[in-house]
């Protein structure tokens, strides 16, 4: 849990950038211009994605990432040996490194609350928190059909695009909103799973014997063509803003 008081969240000074998440900032919050409203901003919450076919969990060779039937993608720090192969994986760049911890670095990303879930049936602290209501968990069908009917009866206010429905060829965490997507630091990501990127190198690659260090170079090359498209969103953003 977060050690910050909830005075510290009264600096809004942190939207005059956006931001990524870090090993120790699971999640983070963004704003940017509303068209329709300047002075309404449009704020965007960005975390791991929970791919229904996780790129990460396919490149991890010790099953340190594993998705869970509850749809979360959650890392088991005692498995991992450090190869950061997820990192790599990851369409959307979401996995952080403890490089500032020498002896047991982690890999640190949102887990979509498993442990209290499993343990309480709960819902995540960000949807229970959230005072306007602007997160909600539930099962991703129901998800689904409640946004799509939101986007038929207010489409003044939401673009017919629901972000994550098919991006990476799904994922659990998905967004509605009244612009594009890539203008609001989301990525342009194909409907492809990642993992049909990579599964064919890694998983074949040490039957043949090739070194793990090649096998870092090879999945940076399968990953080649996503990180092309992100960093040219990502570019038209920060023109855009």
């Amino acid at each position: 849990l977060s050690d910050r008081t909830l005075e510290n969240y009264e600096d809004f000074s942190v939207f005059e950038d956006a931001r990524r998440m870090t090993a120790d900032a699971y999640t983070v919050v963004n704003r940017y211009p509303n068209p329709k409203d300047e002075n309404k901003p449009i704020y965007v919450k960005v975390q791991c994605m929970h791919c229904l076919d996780p790129a990460c969990v396919s490149a991890c060779l010790v099953r340190a990432l594993t998705l869970s039937e509850s749809g979360a993608v959650v890392y088991d720090p005692h498995k991992c040996m450090g190869c950061r192969y997820c990192m790599v994986a990851c369409p959307f760049q979401v996995p952080a490194y403890e490089y500032e911890n020498p002896l047991t670095p982690r890999v640190m990303k949102c887990n979509l609350c498993h442990d209290k879930i499993e343990e309480s049936g709960g819902i995540p602290a960000c949807a229970e928190m959230c005072p306007p209501n602007a997160l909600m968990y539930g099962k991703r069908s129901e998800l689904l059909a409640y946004a799509r009917e939101r986007i038929a009866n207010d489409p003044d206010t939401y673009i017919d695009h629901i972000y994550g429905e098919h991006e990476a060829g799904g994922t659990s965490w998905m967004y509605l909103a009244s612009k594009d997507f890539t203008e609001l630091g989301l990525l342009d990501i194909s409907e492809d799973p990642a993992p049909a990127l990579t599964e064919a190198i890694q998983h074949g690659i040490f039957k043949f014997g090739i070194p793990p260090l090649m096998l870092y170079g090879l999945l940076g090359a399968a990953m080649y063509s996503y990180r092309e498209r992100k960093s040219k969103s990502a570019e038209e953003v920060v023109e855009r803003n």
